[in-house]
């Protein structure tokens, strides 16, 4: 207690007075009288003291390895226990002893919570800890005591340790000096990102979601190729928080711009539900995940209910949508390793110190291992400065009194140091065979190889850069995986989107070669559709009312509408300038529906940027590409989107559906048509030129139109000058690879037209 003086000041020792006197610091003062002290001012020092405390040494986690230091204690121990992913798992109460006794000396359930809680996949989106047996649920429970349960860190933990013993990380004394403990862990993840953090310390707070790793990874990789990204920048590549147990975000971009531009805001979270069986007694909702759980929650609905309505009362009035408020706060390294300072960041300062405390390792361990190789070196030199000497080193050794002589007798005789003398005494009998030596001379070889890598590698910081991009691919490519919470940016009644109110129901759009578009809600003869007089049915394309129809033109312009913004008529339709703005003399050259069902799987994998099925383009100058539809799904504004782009004076004369596997037949005014295989033309990411497809014999010559054939069927009909028509097959004439002048199919005249085939009716979806 603080016992008043009679100057007004205090007394710091304990109630009974036995206590050992200290002064305003805290420290003690002998036996002699305790020193005179404001009551203020120590309780002022005292609360700094447990506040500087509690914020560096348990509630923040360091930036570098994303850990607390309990945690990082945690997973140290176990390291220390070989209690790796491969090993077999110890009971928990045995880890939690030794770190409470070696490093954290605590309450063993607070060691323990912390334990759970890195096991638990709904609580980490990467755990840490790979326990056995029961360790809590979602519902609640708790964990079974620690003496049931058992651990072993899980394989992902490995990125955080793997460095740890070749000097990466400064070590500092524990709590009571008899050993040391890493500052940080050398983590190769960027684990306060992709696992987050929550911590309440004096005064501050901080509340990290967590990331996908994949997500965070390509921005890291973007970071390196460009340092001046900014927060909002890197937004591009860090969607958003991905928590463990999936949900929906509802955020806007430009509210997840904010928050990661500032380090704090709120991410609203909402349930994702679906609607399950109808039965004769109602029907039925199945909440399948709550946020920051992963639950399967069955709602009884009565059957004339409206299960949206359901969910947005649920939404306002329950749990089922909530807030995750961010606070970016952590500790970033000082001058002194053992002192982190807190403070709030942004995306972009995360993923900095990141990358430099990655850079610091791989240069900290490559430092390591070039003493461990100069190390090494040295004593294989004395080897091979002795080898062929051996004999007369046994006579020394023999006529020596001891160790000691033997060694001041070879050292004065050969030139050895002491380290190298000691490790020729140690040599054992069998190393002393012939062929040794060359084992020797072979190492030391490559440890001098090495040690000049080595040496080139700290020399060269970019090269160490590269070093680092390396490892973070690595870590991409064998962690990465899909993300959890889906976003949007709708909230309340506007969370449905437009095809939500939509009546669902398969339909036919018919498109005409002048530009003449409709709807209708089946056709059966193609023949008996209304068409102006001298006009002809282009395209007769199918799906459902919420699905998208996508319009080419000979401009290189894609339009995008959906199937239920065309206009529904059984007389001629509407001009597709209705619906988009097209320039003078711009048409139509295609249409393609991008329902799922008729469209095939237009999106592409990870892997590889070429979607299975796509479409390909061919100009009037011989030139022709390919790209992918999955940009055209999405409604476009009436200006659209461009997909290629042509040479002055050239357009396009056609797109067509292809998978790759076609061959494509294309015909010339001049008469002359070339066969080529699909895939010789290049895949383009945006709009272009493309390649050669075809070159042109003359000035006046185009190309005229072309098809994608998958066979045999497939004919492209020509019209020549003389009134005659000719049909180009994939057996008839020779495939030959792009960019020839092609077969010449007239000696005189010209081809003046294609003649194209009226349409098929698209066959009905299976059900």
């Amino acid at each position: 207690m603080a016992k008043r003086s009679k100057k007004g000041h205090a007394s710091l020792f304990d109630d009974d007075g036995g206590g050992a006197v200290v002064d305003a610091e805290g420290r003690g003062g002998g036996s002699g009288e305790p020193e005179p002290v404001a009551l203020h001012e120590a309780a002022q020092v005292r609360y700094l003291n447990y506040a500087l405390s509690v914020i560096t040494s348990r509630a923040l986690p360091d930036v570098r390895d994303g850990l607390k230091p309990v945690q990082r204690r945690i997973l140290y121990t176990m390291w220390q226990q070989n209690l790796t992913a491969d090993a077999k798992h110890r009971k928990c109460a045995k880890v939690v002893g030794d770190v409470m006794g070696n490093y954290h000396p605590h309450g063993d359930s607070a060691l323990y919570e912390t334990l759970v809680r890195m096991a638990q996949p709904f609580s980490l989106r990467y755990p840490l800890v790979d326990g056995s047996g029961n360790f809590g649920s979602l519902d609640g429970d708790s964990a079974a005591a620690m003496r049931y349960t058992e651990c072993r860190l899980a394989r992902l933990s490995d990125e955080l340790l793997t460095e740890i013993d070749q000097a990466t990380v400064p070590f500092r004394p524990n709590y009571d000096g008899t050993r040391s403990e890493p500052v940080v862990l050398p983590s190769r993840i960027p684990n306060l990102l992709i696992n987050g953090a929550t911590g309440i310390a004096v005064g501050m707070a901080t509340n990290i979601p967590p990331h996908n790793l994949g997500e965070v990874c390509t921005a890291l990789f973007k970071l390196l190729d460009n340092p001046d990204l900014s927060s909002v920048q890197l937004c591009r590549y860090v969607k958003g928080p991905d928590f463990p147990t999936g949900g929906q975000m509802l955020n806007s971009p430009e509210e997840l711009k904010q928050i990661y531009k500032s380090g704090s805001g709120a991410i609203r979270l909402r349930a994702t539900w679906e609607e399950g069986p109808v039965t004769r007694g109602g029907k039925t909702i199945y909440i399948t995940s709550v946020p920051y759980t992963d639950v399967r929650i069955a709602l009884e609905l009565k059957k004339d209910s409206d299960e949206k309505m359901v969910m947005a009362y649920l939404f306002k009035h329950t749990p089922l949508q909530s807030s995750f408020i961010v606070n970016l706060t952590c500790l970033i390294p000082t001058e002194n390793p053992d002192v982190g300072r807190p403070e709030r960041l942004d995306l972009h300062a995360m993923l900095w110190h990141f990358l430099h405390f990655r850079l610091d390792v791989v240069t900290r361990r490559l430092e390591h291992e070039l003493n461990a190789q100069k190390k090494r070196i040295h004593l294989l030199e004395g080897f091979e400065k002795v080898f062929d000497a051996l004999d007369e080193i046994l006579k020394i050794v023999r006529k020596s009194e001891g160790k000691a002589d033997a060694a001041q007798q070879i050292i004065k005789r050969f030139g050895l140091d002491a380290e190298q003398t000691d490790a020729v005494l140690e040599l054992k009998i069998y190393r002393l065979a012939k062929l040794e030596i060359l084992i020797i001379r072979k190492e030391l070889e490559d440890r001098r190889r090495r040690t000049r890598q080595i040496q080139t590698l700290l020399k060269d910081e970019q090269s160490r850069w590269d070093i680092v991009r390396i490892e973070i691919e690595e870590m991409q490519k064998k962690y990465g995986d899909a993300r959890r919470t889906s976003i949007s940016s709708d909230e309340g009644e506007a969370e449905y989107s437009a095809e939500d109110f939509i009546i669902e129901e398969d339909n036919i759009v018919l498109v005409s070669r002048d530009g003449w578009v409709k709807r209708q809600k089946e056709v059966r003869d193609i023949s008996a559709t209304r068409v102006r007089e001298g006009d002809a049915v282009l395209a007769v394309l199918a799906g459902s009312t919420r699905a998208s129809v996508v319009f080419f033109s000979s401009f290189g312009v894609a339009y995008t509408a959906r199937i239920t913004d065309i206009p529904a008529s059984t007389g001629y339709g509407e001009p597709i300038q209705r619906l988009f703005k097209l320039k003078d003399g711009e048409r139509i050259v295609n249409a393609m529906s991008l329902d799922p069902r008729a469209a095939g799987s237009i999106t592409a994998k990870k892997e590889s940027a070429e979607p299975p099925v796509h479409a390909v383009a061919v100009t009037s100058d011989g030139y022709s590409m390919r790209f992918s539809l999955e940009p055209f799904i999405e409604p476009s504004t009436r200006a659209g989107r461009r997909y290629a782009r042509a040479a002055k004076r050239a357009e396009v004369v056609g797109v067509a559906r292809v998978t790759g596997e076609e061959i494509l037949i294309a015909a010339t005014r001049d008469a002359r048509a070339i066969l080529t295989r699909v895939d010789e033309i290049n895949f383009l990411s945006g709009a272009g030129r493309g390649v050669i497809l075809i070159k042109l014999v003359s000035d006046t010559d185009r190309v005229l139109g072309f098809i994608a054939s998958t066979g045999d069927r497939d004919l492209l009909t020509v019209e020549t000058t003389r009134g005659a028509e000719q049909t180009i097959s994939t057996t008839k004439y020779e495939v030959t690879g792009r960019g020839g002048k092609g077969r010449e199919l007239l000696q005189r005249g010209q081809f003046t037209k294609i003649v194209w085939p009226t349409p098929d009716v698209p066959q009905p979806f299976a059900e």
